[in-house]
């Protein structure tokens, strides 16, 4: 090799030009190591003294020396081979460059069908803490549970559960302005408040809401205890109530239907239903559908824990819980409740016209041992002394309920990091602030979280951590109302929100126990979470995985801990109002529910109770979960949404749909609609997937377009054919009405019912007593048909793109 060299060094000698390099040797300790230096021609004369083992000198006269001839050979041979050289060392580079290339390719691939794959390679301004210019997801990983582990999340969770923080109420005022303060301290880009001017209900002190015995003859008798004059049941109807008992288990629609199969009558009647299962809103609008005039609510023993060990909810409490079927303030729906804005005279839908009350389990057992008629089922058997339950009627009640509605002013306040390449594209996370009682497990663990996260990620902005996206954090007012603060906020920026907000991860009821983890969530983000469990540590399984703690009993993990979001989660109505996907974390009680939820013994002390200590362990485990979702969906190039997870949705419906195949083909009706839209939706998807694994992922115009497409899959299933002001929650998978797969499934069903077998199923925004109807049944197929081919045909990207197969 240093013969080549030397041939081609004496080429170069050769070739008339004002300077040259020269390569020389240098002696010592860094011996062959070759150093560039610049002559003049006037030096090339003196050629350096140990440039190689031959001697290259410059021309002489003809015949001066014996070797010329000699020379002239090497220089002619070093003319030819330099090209060969060149063009070896090219091949060599190519061939080197397309197989890394090739590799690279591949390891994505191999990723899986998701579409997580991190992006490692984004550069971020140095700070003080890194030690490299590029911060890489590990790098991102130890820097959050360093700073994160700084935090004191106890003694967070302790304050606020200790301070009066019902909405409206002074003590809320003075929590806002606190947790506002707190935002301003650390390295947020922007801090501010949103204020709403919303109808909530309150009870009346001057005229507490009571129960009465009635006689034969109608006469109100004696008055049944209702402990606690402050536990209410918010938006519902007022007035007087009167007629027999029946007793109807958790008060769900077959709950309702077992009763009336048992001849035991619910129209005209007091319905007293337990605690649990379904939603209170669920539960009256229920006994509203069959005829009830009123519902009691009480907590049954039987369903809470009887461990010793534990703290249990105590026989005089009575629990608090809002009675709206919906979301946001029921007395503008559809409309943020801002300030002077002017609303049409209309109440939302949701709200019940029968009173409801929540009373104790010792007023529950007064009012059970009156009870006549057959004996309840064995699963409906509770464990007060009224043995056995019985399913009613019995006496005579009153039911007198005298809330009031006030107009109340709610405050919502956000803080913001703003993105390095996509600010305008934000990742938010949520929790409620307010609480009827201390509200511990209900809202003091959220709000600690959400501050200790605050906290955190500005740390780490201050330590060189630049988010791809918008991080926008907001401390929710309302809460205990459904959900009116963050409702409210979308309502009032939906055609803003759906275009820009990424994903929203809410930080309400958290923790409710320390057995098993819940994700209530959309299909979207099941493929990410099952990532970032496989990274959290369990909080009570030293050496596990939280992923490995859930799938330890059950392979299928998702069918441990997927959900769907609830009505009464904040969650909810970003997904089924606003199109967003949302999740929402629990860690809860094997087999039983927290049982001081909404009422006032949730006190830091019984949640700790209820941990046996872990309390800190669990709500740390929470942190690091969202914080790592967060990092995620806030630095990956692509978005980690899983897309194609909505095309194993529609297929496990139309499985329950191909069950009343021939009965529908006996009507001349087919179902190949629905079924060739899920397909086109597949193929969308799978194409999708194909494009991006084929692009290059340093081509930031391309990656924010493919971002743009994954970030509104979501939105593309809210129903176009529906009114947002008739039917709020347009999603079609898990919103409520007629336009929705569940209602087009409880339809279907109606075809294998006759005479009263109709009465006895009821799908939304249908009453009870109408049988099959084809008309019905072709308008439903359609809406929920073209939704479908709309969200497979906007995945599909331009026009031109598209491929129905109708």
């Amino acid at each position: 090799m240093e013969q080549l060299w030397s041939l081609l060094q004496g080429a170069k000698r050769l070739s008339p030009r004002p300077s040259q390099t020269i390569y020389k040797r240098v002696e010592g300790t860094q011996q062959g190591r070759l150093e560039e230096e610049e002559e003049d021609r006037e030096e090339e004369a003196k050629p350096p003294a140990h440039f190689c083992p031959m001697e290259l000198r410059g021309p002489e006269p003809h015949g001066s020396r014996p070797g010329q001839q000699t020379l002239g050979l090497w220089t002619a041979a070093g003319r030819r081979a330099a090209p060969y050289l060149f063009l070896m060392a090219l091949l060599i580079f190519t061939g080197a460059f397309l197989l890394g290339y090739v590799a690279f390719r591949g390891s994505c691939q191999a990723c899986g069908d998701d579409v997580l794959v991190v992006s490692e390679d984004v550069n971020y301004e140095t700070g003080p803490d890194s030690h490299q210019g590029t911060l890489y997801w590990s790098d991102l990983q130890a820097m959050f549970l360093r700073h994160l582990g700084e935090g004191n999340l106890e003694d967070t969770i302790r304050q606020t559960s200790l301070r009066e923080r019902v909405a409206g109420s002074a003590g809320m005022a003075a929590l806002t302005q606190d947790v506002r303060a707190a935002l301003l301290r650390q390295k947020l880009d922007h801090v501010w408040t949103d204020t709403h001017y919303v109808g909530l209900q309150f009870p009346d002190r001057a005229h507490p809401n009571t129960l009465r015995w009635v006689d034969a003859a109608g006469k109100p008798g004696e008055q049944l205890p209702l402990e606690d004059p402050d536990v209410y049941c918010p938006y519902s109807a007022t007035g007087n109530a009167t007629g027999k008992l029946v007793y109807a288990h958790y008060g769900r629609r077959e709950d309702l239907q077992h009763l009336r199969a048992r001849g035991v009558e619910t129209a005209g009647r007091l319905l007293l239903v337990r605690l649990g299962v379904i939603s209170f809103a669920q539960k009256v609008a229920s006994a509203q559908e069959f005829g009830a005039l009123g519902v009691l609510i009480y907590p049954d023993p039987a369903d809470f824990s009887q461990d010793p060990h534990k703290p249990g909810l105590s026989s005089h409490r009575a629990v608090y819980g809002h009675v709206h079927l919906g979301t946001g303030d029921p007395y503008t729906p559809g409309f943020p409740s801002f300030n002077q804005t002017q609303f049409p005279p209309v109440q939302s839908s949701g709200l019940p016209s029968i009173p409801a009350q929540p009373i104790s389990a010792d007023t529950a057992s007064i009012l059970l041992r009156k009870l006549e008629g057959p004996v309840a089922p064995q699963e409906w058997q509770g464990w007060l002394p009224a043995s056995p339950y019985r399913l009613g009627p019995g006496p005579g009640l009153r039911l007198g309920v005298n809330n009031h509605k006030a107009s109340t002013p709610i405050s919502n306040i956000f803080g913001c990091i703003e993105g390095r390449s996509e600010p305008d594209h934000y990742v938010v996370i949520g929790a409620q602030r307010d609480a009827w009682g201390p509200g511990a497990a209900k809202s003091a663990v959220g709000t600690a979280i959400l501050l200790e996260l605050v906290r955190t990620f500005s740390s780490m902005v201050s330590n060189g951590f630049q988010p791809r996206r918008s991080l926008l954090f907001i401390s929710w007012d309302g809460g205990d109302f459904g959900s009116v603060g963050s409702t409210e906020w979308l309502e009032g920026y939906l055609s803003l929100l759906h275009l820009k907000a990424v994903v929203y991860v809410s930080l309400d009821n958290a923790v409710l126990g320390d057995d098993k983890f819940h994700a209530k969530t959309s299909p979207l983000l099941i493929s990410l979470i099952e990532n970032i469990l496989k990274q959290v540590d369990s909080p009570n399984r030293s050496g596990q995985t939280l992923y490995e703690q859930v799938a330890f009993n059950n392979h299928s993990w998702d069918a441990e801990v997927i959900r769907p979001l609830p009505m009464d989660s904040s969650a909810y109505s970003f997904t089924a109002f606003a199109g967003v996907p949302a999740v929402e974390f629990s860690f809860v009680e094997d087999g039983q529910v927290y049982p001081f939820l909404h009422t006032k013994d949730d006190t830091y002390e019984n949640l700790h109770k209820m941990l046996r200590g872990r309390l800190p362990a669990v709500a740390l485990a929470v942190a690091q979960l969202a914080g790592q979702l967060l990092i995620r969906l806030s630095h990956d190039h692509l978005l980690p949404l899983d897309f194609g997870r909505y095309g194993d949705v529609v297929l496990r419906h139309i499985g329950s749909l191909n069950e009343f195949s021939g009965d529908l083909k006996a009507r001349g009706l087919t179902l190949q609609w629905v079924y060739s839209a899920r397909g086109d939706y597949i193929r969308a998807a799978e194409k999708l997937r194909k494009e991006i694994y084929s692009s290059e992922e340093s081509d930031e115009r391309l990656t924010r377009m493919y971002n743009v497409r994954i970030m509104r899959v979501e939105f593309y299933f809210l129903s176009q054919y529906v009114s947002p002001a008739d039917s709020p929650f347009r999603h079609i998978f898990l919103g409520c009405g007629d336009h929705t797969l569940g209602a087009l499934l409880d339809h279907v069903r109606l075809l294998r019912s006759s005479g009263s077998g109709a009465l006895e199923v009821a799908s939304s925004g249908v009453a009870p007593g109408l049988g099959f109807q084809e008309s019905r049944f072709r308008r439903q197929l359609a809406l929920l048909t073209w939704t479908l081919q709309g969200a497979a045909n906007a995945l599909s990207g331009d026009v031109w793109n598209i491929d129905n197969n109708f």
